[in-house]
């Protein structure tokens, strides 16, 4: 089994560390490895969320870069499946409208949060991504049976699921490829690990 990648977002770096702490004497899902990055800066995990895969993302709501719902709803756009959970000190009825409509958010908790509600959230957004990977895979098996897709087209859905972004090509005006110096040092995991 792949390791759980967990991306915390919040501007203030003690609540950051609350969150490691938690994780760490409450593992999300017991017997699996994971991995936590933390970040103060919304641009900065937007910017992490392009060149990795993340199962799940808990943002807080109120920083002064960019708020949690407009950070959720960019990671969504590059990420579909990223589970994404929103931290906030707000119960107000358009925090919660815009989370849910906007950024597709899976669940809200209010700070200041309980532990067990935080990694129950955490493990119920890992499993979610997981189902929904699964379920479009077979999803495609059946419009592949049917004839309403090539093994080609499954195939190239199924490695987008895996990883976002990967089957997008940026072409250069002369028509070759675009390779980044960033796509060299941080190649893509093997998808059979997953």
């Amino acid at each position: 089994m792949s390791e759980i990648r967990i991306m915390l977002i919040d501007d203030e770096p003690h609540v950051l560390s609350s969150l490691q702490r938690m994780l760490r004497q409450h593992p999300p899902m017991p017997g699996r490895s994971f991995a936590v990055e933390a970040y103060t800066s919304p641009l900065a995990a937007i910017e992490a969320a392009q060149e990795r895969i993340i199962d799940v993302v808990v943002s807080d709501f109120r920083m002064p870069e960019l708020d949690g719902v407009e950070t959720l709803r960019r990671i969504k756009d590059l990420q579909p499946q990223t589970g994404r959970i929103l931290l906030s000190g707000s119960r107000e009825f358009d925090t919660v409208v815009d989370a849910v409509n906007v950024a597709q958010v899976g669940r809200i908790v209010i700070k200041p949060w309980d532990e067990i509600e935080l990694i129950f959230a955490i493990r119920d957004a890992v499993e979610t991504r997981r189902l929904r990977i699964e379920n479009a895979e077979l999803a495609d098996q059946l419009r592949m049976q049917r004839g309403a897709l090539t093994q080609q087209e499954a195939e190239l859905r199924r490695i987008e699921n895996l990883w976002p972004g990967i089957t997008r090509v940026e072409w250069g005006t002369d028509g070759s490829i675009c390779i980044s110096e960033a796509d060299l040092l941080d190649p893509r995991p093997d998808p059979r690990s997953t």
